[in-house]
């Protein structure tokens, strides 16, 4: 893939992406865009997983069908599926009351067993991932410009209704296939493994996405707020731009790990005040924190006009700040969710052509409910991966 130099030429390239996808879609199905499409004649396909029945956090082995292949499908048999934050989130009822059973995992990998007979992107053997978005309206204004996820008709991957599903909400990635729309999976390029790519679909989109927005350049002073699975891709991610990286964390045992991703400096915030020295120095900040803490005052570590973006999602979608003292930073604050198809597809080739990898821990199936008491606990270094032959 040829390096994007700069934002103009990015946006250029990915619309130029999107309107090669949508093309190949109305072509295929421009009798009815809005509908999946799956045949009514094949039977459903079994899948087994890890479901939450419950808003316990507790999941446990589940029998249970995915659609048929329609025309626009694949079925991927998955290889690995990483574990995200969100998932626990979304699972406990963080986000609003759910419905169960219900799989989660949305950074999901594997191999395409199937596909319908309007797929031209994929072929029998290849290598495909699935992150945040199984489906959306590919009309509007948001799904032409590449920006699917902001489009009012989406479904992402797990816990949404969707009439396809034979059990009526999307299904993720803890399980052992998965059927999607062609249009929303990614491919996977050899140059990187299954394992490595999963937490690209997520944590490597939702940190690349703005961070290019920022049009880093050499020398760009930028912080990292939280230092976890999203975290860790932005500091090697920034890094890789030239950027000179700020992290700040409140685990003091990962600053030897942080500062071999390349950060200049980390910082241990054990206390507010750890954050004086840095008052108005930073051209940029990210934060990927995923719950309640005073962004006035991470805010006031960014040049006056600078910007600062959120990504971290907190309980109830709800961050609480200081207007005023955020008024007097004048630091302009933005919020960032995930990225669209081809900035997903342009993040995966990218990581996979500079070798930009998270660091990860291959877990198996049994040990998915430790492991999210794990990323609770700040334990996670930095990604578990979930080997989806175990499930």
């Amino acid at each position: 893939m040829e390096t994007i130099n700069n934002e103009s030429s990015r946006r250029e390239f990915i619309k130029t992406t999107v309107m090669a996808g949508t093309a190949l879609v109305l072509a295929s199905n421009s009798t009815n865009l809005l509908a999946t499409e799956w045949s009514t004649t094949k039977p459903n396909i079994k899948s087994r997983g890890y479901a939450a029945f419950d808003n316990s956090g507790v999941l446990k082995p589940w029998e249970f069908e995915r659609r048929a292949v329609g025309d626009n499908d694949i079925l991927i048999e998955i290889k690995y599926a990483s574990i995200c934050h969100s998932d626990i989130h979304q699972i406990k009822g963080d986000w609003g009351e759910q419905q169960y059973p219900q799989v989660p995992g949305h950074e999901i990998v594997g191999i395409v067993k199937e596909i319908g007979k309007n797929i031209t992107k994929f072929k029998i053997g290849d290598r495909a991932g699935v992150g945040c978005m199984v489906d959306s309206c590919l009309e509007c204004d948001d799904c032409k410009t590449g920006e699917e996820q902001y489009c009012n008709e989406t479904v992402f991957t797990y816990g949404f209704p969707e009439k396809s599903s034979p059990t009526g909400i999307s299904q993720g990635g803890y399980s052992t296939n998965i059927v999607v729309k062609g249009y929303f999976a990614i491919k996977i390029p050899e140059n990187i493994s299954f394992q490595e790519a999963a937490p690209l679909l997520c944590a490597g989109i939702t940190t690349y996405s703005p961070l290019m927005k920022a049009n880093l350049k050499k020398g760009t002073k930028v912080g990292v707020a939280g230092i976890g699975g999203l975290g860790h891709m932005a500091v090697k991610l920034a890094v890789s731009k030239g950027a000179e990286v700020y992290a700040f964390t409140t685990s003091k045992d990962k600053v030897k790990d942080i500062l071999s991703f390349g950060a200049k400096e980390v910082i241990v915030v054990d206390s507010m005040e750890k954050l004086d020295p840095y008052y108005k120095k930073l051209d940029y900040m990210i934060s990927t924190i995923p719950s309640q803490y005073d962004v006035a005052a991470y805010a006031s570590l960014v040049k006056p006009y600078g910007s600062y973006t959120q990504v971290g999602m907190p309980n109830g979608f709800e961050l609480t700040l200081n207007n005023l003292g955020l008024a007097f930073t004048r630091v302009n604050f933005n919020a960032s969710l995930i990225g669209g198809i081809p900035e997903t597809q342009e993040v995966m080739d990218y990581c996979a052509k500079n070798k930009i990898y998270p660091q990860i821990k291959i877990i198996k199936a049994h040990e998915i409910n430790q492991a999210w008491k794990d990323v609770l606990n700040k334990k996670a270094r930095y990604r578990y991966v979930i080997d989806a032959s175990t499930i």
